[in-house]
């Protein structure tokens, strides 16, 4: 049953389970994202285990908070959390990417499975989430709105106009989050487009900002979260700097698996490493 905690060892070994749940999910498709999805994992267990205000049983609650997966290719990793966290079964990750499954390759509006916005064309989901917390509070609503990005999504303008509007709207019940993998669908990012410096971008652009040098670990997750509840007057960014690929050795900072999925020998290495047998 699901129970929100903020005990690093029970985190550990919900990721643990989420990895190991998607990545099945990713090879029985036999398409799809793994390094993206594995970069976000930590961040997406702190967020439906410890930090948003939800309830699985009630997926239509009015007073939940709401999360965005503006980076909509990373879908798998959230598909697998909302199943161990009891939005539906964790058997129906093995409908991932199948036809007539609700589980696509993007995500799709779908509440009673926890998906609060179709999303998947980059660059749109924090203008999504303005929306969504600029109406809350309208309505008075203590609701607080988490959107998560890529930094490949920083590349956009759609992104920096939604950016200066989170700002001067000062949307202090809005949280975004860049998964800073460093690598994007062609190669690694500052071979393309270098994005940096992107703190100072964000704070020259009206937002609160906490950089994290480990976006994999907990406790500064926890700590984060904690802050961006705290800040009044203006919206908070967490910029994770994470792993592409994170806790496979054979996936970690390689590029090519930005949109494979995972072959018969790679899951058998990738689940050996997680402590899973194949």
């Amino acid at each position: 049953m699901f129970e929100k905690t903020k005990e690093i060892s029970v985190l550990k070994e919900v990721a643990r389970n989420v990895r190991i749940d998607l990545l099945r999910a990713l090879h029985h498709a036999k398409s799809g994202h793994t390094g993206g999805s594995l970069s976000s994992v930590e961040i997406l267990v702190t967020l439906y285990f410890s930090e948003l205000r939800h309830d699985p049983t009630h997926p239509r609650w009015e007073d939940r908070d709401r999360f965005i997966l503006s980076k909509g290719h990373g879908v798998p990793a959230l598909y697998s959390v909302l199943a161990n966290a009891g939005y539906f079964p964790r058997e129906d990750l093995m409908t991932l990417r199948k036809p007539g499954s609700r589980l696509q390759g993007h995500p799709e509006y779908d509440l009673d499975i926890g998906i609060e916005a179709t999303t998947g064309s980059l660059g749109h989901g924090l203008s999504a989430s303005n929306g969504i917390a600029l109406a809350a509070k309208m309505d008075g609503k203590n609701i607080r709105v988490y959107a998560l990005l890529s930094d490949g999504e920083l590349q956009e303008g759609a992104t920096w106009e939604a950016i200066t509007t989170s700002a001067y709207r000062k949307l202090d019940n809005l949280c975004a989050i860049v998964d800073r993998n460093r690598f994007q669908n062609d190669g690694a990012m500052d071979k393309i487009k270098d994005i940096e410096p992107v703190a100072d971008k964000w704070l020259a652009f009206g937002w609160e900002v906490e950089v994290l040098p480990d976006g994999h670990d907990f406790s500064s997750l926890l700590g984060a979260f904690d802050r961006a509840r705290r800040t009044k007057g203006k919206p908070f960014v967490i910029i994770a700097n994470t792993i592409k690929g994170k806790g496979v050795s054979i996936f970690e900072n390689q590029g090519k698996y930005h949109g494979v999925a995972p072959t018969d020998d790679e899951l058998e290495i990738a689940l050996n490493e997680l402590g899973e047998a194949a």
